[in-house]
């Protein structure tokens, strides 16, 4: 519930502060006080769009705060909680604008908030319901989903959509595979071509280095030969080599170590090199013999590695080429495996669309059962609103699809396939009769203003009960009334008043007695600045102020008797003698 709203420096608003009551709320005023501007601040606070063309002139930013009263309100405790903006089960919401002419922020609870914070916030409070929304009433496009909240059908639809979208999938799927199949066939003989081209060379990781250590032992191998030779005399085969120093030195060092321990260590230390130098020689040995200095061996790896280079050349590496050759084979794989692939996928496609037809079925059939509800609610509604002959349709229609290609989005139903959209498998319009004898037809083709804020109001009772949003906004919902019928009208507010809080811009004085709490909004000129006021008004104030209504700027006693029998008549309001 809105409990304050504070507004400062807002256009011609230097200053106001309303505290609001439960139930029905009501704002009177002239033409142009800035009733509206009410509205506006209200919206802008709740995250609306803010323009710096709003601070009142002179301001240097104009302030705009409201505190709610949301205890109760799980859903938007957790939003609240999931940002960091409250405790855990706090009951109080405060929201704070500040508009200067480049900026604007956006608080709660005292805290810098992000504006798109804000407006998910405000969508979960408020339900606004300005001077010309009653013509999005007909907008064919929001009749499905004012039926499906009259239904509560969120859920059902939340399903259903799922189905959808994994059918959506598979057809993308389908129509990608196809476009690759096209495209890799005409592509099939180019690929193949590189792939030969690989394969002819048959690339081995690693290979370029190998034979490029082996053409340079070809070519240096009688360096090689001759350094190896000299190597393996002096470890091992000339006289003086290497191995028979050490064989004379571990013999010294053994009979030395009869006379000192110290030489035994000595001499195990140079067994151990004269096997290593052992070792290593017959490896010089081995590698001198199989040194060979074949030109047809060197001719041959310069051709393979002229053929490396060229794949390098093109791929950018050996590696690069291997890796190119295993997506030509799993591409070219996939080209003669298409037809497989494509099955299964036509498989995955009938199996969604009996899915969605089963599931949009089950929709739709909670549909007919909510229209029926609201064709009846609504005709009761509107004969109390002064339509007695009106009589309100839901058209639920499907259309037909006899042939469908594989790529239709279709849902298959018992008694055939229908064309799916992302919120079912029906077309939804309201119709209206509101003249005995006349067929239905579209709202838009025979409802005048105030019938069409009529239906509005109707589909608003209706919606009451089921309807999440604690607060609901009228700016001017009288639009097209008077008389008898704003009489009903405010009686309809006042009803709505039993299950949210309810605040109405009206110029009716029927309706404006109606509400449990009113504000009156009033604009004087002082000197060379306009000012506008707002304040809650009760007892003799009130029935002077719904006089004003009644009769204008010169109210009379017979005015004023007629204030408060329309006050003595409702059930909100008892006369201060």
């Amino acid at each position: 519930m809105l409990c304050l709203l504070r507004v400062e420096n807002f256009a011609v608003i230097e200053s106001v502060e309303l505290e609001f009551g439960p139930a029905f709320n009501v704002i009177t005023g002239e033409t142009g006080a800035g009733k509206s501007l009410l509205v506006e601040a209200l919206m802008a606070v709740l995250g609306e769009r803010a323009s710096g063309d709003m601070v009142r002139s002179g301001a240097r930013r104009a302030v705009i705060e409201a505190s709610f009263i949301i205890e109760g309100n799980s859903q938007l405790q957790s939003l609240l909680e999931s940002n960091g903006y409250a405790e855990p089960g706090a009951g109080e919401l405060i929201l704070r604008r500040e508009i200067s002419q480049h900026s604007s922020r956006a608080f709660v609870n005292d805290s810098p908030a992000p504006v798109h914070v804000v407006r998910q916030l405000g969508e979960m409070l408020v339900d606004f319901h300005g001077q010309h929304e009653h013509q999005s009433l007909l907008k064919v496009s929001l009749h499905r989903h004012l039926l499906d909240s009259v239904g509560g059908l969120d859920s059902i639809v939340a399903e259903y959509q799922e189905a959808y979208h994994t059918l959506r999938r598979a057809i993308e799927q389908y129509q990608q595979l196809v476009e690759q199949e096209h495209r890799l066939r005409s592509e099939r003989d180019w690929k193949q071509f590189r792939l030969e081209e690989i394969d002819a060379v048959a690339p081995q990781p690693g290979e370029k280095q190998l034979l490029e250590s082996e053409l340079r032992r070809i070519e240096y191998g009688e360096q090689l030969f001759e350094g190896s030779s000299a190597i393996y005399g002096l470890l091992y085969g000339q006289d003086h080599s290497v191995h028979d120093g050490l064989v004379r030195a571990r013999n010294l060092a053994e009979q030395l170590a009869t006379l000192d321990d110290y030489f035994r260590t000595a001499a195990a230390e140079l067994r151990d090199l004269i096997i290593r130098t052992d070792e290593l020689a017959k490896d010089v040995q081995r590698y001198n013999a199989q040194l060979e200095w074949s030109p047809e061996r060197a001719e041959y790896i310069r051709d393979r590695l002229a053929q490396l280079v060229r794949l390098e050349k093109r791929y950018g590496s050996i590696e690069q080429a291997l890796e190119e050759r295993e997506r030509l084979q799993r591409e070219l794989a996939l080209a003669e495996n298409f037809e497989h692939e494509l099955s299964q996928l036509r498989d995955a496609i009938v199996k969604a669309r009996k899915q969605l037809g089963i599931l949009g079925e089950r929709l739709s059939a909670k549909r007919q059962q909510t229209a029926r509800r609201i064709e009846q609610a609504i005709g009761d509604i509107l004969a109390r609103l002064g339509m007695p002959d009106a009589q309100f349709h839901v058209v639920i229609e499907r259309r037909s699809a006899l042939t469908p290609e594989v790529t239709d989005i279709v849902a298959e139903c018992d008694h055939g396939c229908y064309h799916a959209f992302e919120h079912g498998i029906d077309e939804i319009a309201f119709h209206i009769q509101t003249n005995k004898g006349e067929p239905p037809a579209p709202l838009h083709r025979i409802i005048s203003g105030g019938e069409a804020s009529r239906v509005m109001l109707a589909l608003k009772t209706i919606l009451a009960k089921s309807d999440r949003l604690p607060i609901l906004i009228f700016d001017e919902i009288d639009t097209g009334v008077s008389g008898r019928i704003a009489h009903r009208v405010g009686v309809a507010l006042e009803e709505l008043g039993a299950y949210h809080q309810v605040i109405a811009i009206t110029h009716q004085p029927q309706i404006a007695a109606r509400a449990q709490t009113h504000i009156v909004v009033e604009k004087t000129v002082e000197g060379e600045r306009t000012f506008v006021t707002a304040r809650r008004v009760s007892g003799r104030e009130r029935v002077e102020e719904l006089a004003k209504l009644i009769a204008g700027e010169h109210v009379s006693d017979g005015a004023r008797k007629i204030a408060r029998e329309l006050l003595d008549n409702s059930s909100t309001y008892a006369t201060t003698p």
